[in-house]
């Protein structure tokens, strides 16, 4: 009943366009066709079968470079038309146990949200939609992306069972690797991929053959493996011993209820170069980014920051930067992405243009929520002479919400590092603090009014004297609630810990060694 061609788009409805842009045309050899789904910024997944080179035998693939030039588009509807993004695919990582494969481009993808991986089990008499852009009933070529609608019939251990929910249903060659998806609240989660097919009222099949069922391979029980070489090697490919500055917010995806992915980081190289590395939707912990952007070259201006920490300023669903430049210079930058920093606004002139401009002796920033509202754009600073500052409502007040929180003190002067944290439930941020020697504290609910009290999450000579540059950010859940620590160490390693609190650190993770 069932065939496994190679070359397997959906009988059903022409795709609206931008409508499923996570779906993929593979072109593999000018051979064969094949559609894909992505599923991170620089993967597909797909079937096995597209690159055997007999699936009707074997479905065997070899892991690595494959043998025919593929190139994958992404992200356009009408094939005709331009958008979307055309790249080549340079590795294949086979799931031996099942008609599957993913696929790694050789650059990340931009403008194209990959479908969601959830945990939510396939179920008898469920409805997915499943799309490819293969043969339809009389086009032996389609330049548009189809879809349709069908009926979970089977469920088994690698596969599934479907049948069309309208007599036009049908999964023809060229789907082969198409995604099978549902929709939960507004966003799509894949539960299969195209694999084999009766192919009845397929452009090009005998007319007797009537069957229109089909055979999905099943994604839904190993979402973890899809997520742990998706992400595998985002962190591998830098060199952090390089890194000058860090700073973590939600530059690419919204915050609040809006949000999708966990917290993005931000980096600035020691060669004046910077990227961001979006947050992941990965539910492992050792996963926390999908990819690397360069948003910026070698010998950039952002060379010349001295001092740089990420907030919500402008209010919108997005974070944006305050500077602090070599020159003492301050910015704001109501917004960044993957195409740079945008809505600059000058808050402070270089020092040469203004004499009385003390921000050179600003040592240490970070912003954090201290004056109570919702959003994240109240600055602290840390003097060179240890005393700290609160400049609030940085976007509305610019630098003239200002109010001391401690005078001048010799000890804040071992103050390595500070960020701002959600550590303690309070209605204002804490305020983290690493010492010189190892010893790291927390200041809970800081506000205008000062501080309120201290805890000691890690003793003098603890391992932390050793880090290099670190961040506090949302990067375990796609939740706002900044109390997960980055570290860079001093010997370009990276590490993770969780869901600190008032008790301190609960173990940390290893995200590169």
């Amino acid at each position: 009943m069932l065939t496994a061609a190679p070359a397997h788009a959906v009988v059903g409805e022409q795709a609206k366009d931008d409508a499923f842009a996570f779906t993929a045309k593979l072109d593999i050899g000018g051979e064969r066709s094949c559609s894909a789904a992505l599923v991170g910024e620089q993967w597909l997944v797909t079937a096995a079968s597209c690159f055997a080179d007999d699936p009707a035998r074997s479905l065997t693939v070899r892991a690595g470079t494959p043998k025919v030039r593929t190139i994958a588009t992404i992200g356009r509807t009408d094939l005709t038309r331009g958008g979307g993004s055309v790249v080549e695919v340079v590795e294949l990582v086979p799931r031996t146990d099942r008609d599957l494969v993913m696929a790694r481009l050789a650059t990340p993808v931009t403008g194209v949200a990959p479908i969601g991986l959830g945990a939510n089990a396939v179920l008898p008499g469920e409805d997915l939609w499943v799309a490819g852009y293969g043969r339809t009933r009389d086009e032996w070529v389609p330049d548009r992306l189809h879809h349709a609608r069908f009926t979970v019939d089977a469920v088994k251990s690698t596969s599934i069972g479907l049948s069309g929910k309208s007599p036009d249903a049908t999964v023809c060659q060229g789907d082969t690797g198409g995604p099978a998806f549902r929709e939960i609240g507004g966003r799509y989660e894949l539960a299969g991929i195209n694999s084999m097919s009766g192919q009845g009222g397929c452009f090009g099949t005998d007319e007797s053959v009537t069957s229109r069922a089909a055979a999905n391979t099943r994604v839904d029980d190993i979402t973890g493996w899809i997520h742990s070489v998706a992400y595998r090697d985002v962190l591998k490919q830098a060199n952090w011993k390089n890194v000058a500055h860090l700073a973590s917010g939600r530059f690419t995806n919204a915050a609040g209820a809006a949000a999708k992915r966990r917290m993005d980081l931000f980096v600035i190289w020691k060669d004046g170069s910077a990227s961001i590395f979006p947050g992941s939707d990965s539910t492992d912990p050792k996963t926390p980014f999908s990819a690397e952007h360069k948003v910026a070259k070698a010998g950039s201006d952002w060379q010349y920051a001295s001092v740089i920490a990420a907030g919500n300023f402008a209010g919108s669903g997005t974070d944006g930067l305050f500077v602090r430049w070599k020159d003492a210079e301050v910015t704001e930058y109501g917004h960044l992405d993957l195409k740079g920093a945008h809505n600059e606004k000058t808050l402070k002139k270089k020092r040469q243009l203004d004499p009385k401009n003390f921000w050179n002796n600003a040592r240490l920033i970070t912003v954090g929520r201290y004056s109570g509202n919702s959003l994240r754009d109240d600055v602290l600073v840390l003097w060179e002479n240890g005393s700290t500052s609160l400049y609030t409502d940085i976007h509305s007040k610019e630098l003239n919400g200002y109010s001391q929180l401690s005078a001048a003190a010799n000890s804040w002067k071992n103050a390595t590092q500070i960020s701002a944290g959600e550590f303690n439930g309070k209605k204002t941020s804490d305020l983290l603090i690493q010492w010189k020697d190892g010893e790291t504290s927390v200041f809970p609910g800081v506000d205008a009014k000062g501080y309120h009290g201290r805890t000691k999450i890690n003793n003098t000579g603890s391992a932390w004297k050793n880090a290099h540059i670190l961040t506090t950010g949302a990067f375990t859940n796609n939740d706002d609630r900044v109390n997960d620590i980055l570290i860079s160490w001093n010997n370009g390693n990276l590490g993770l810990y969780p869901d600190v609190d008032g008790n301190g650190t609960h173990g940390g993770i290893e995200l590169l060694k």
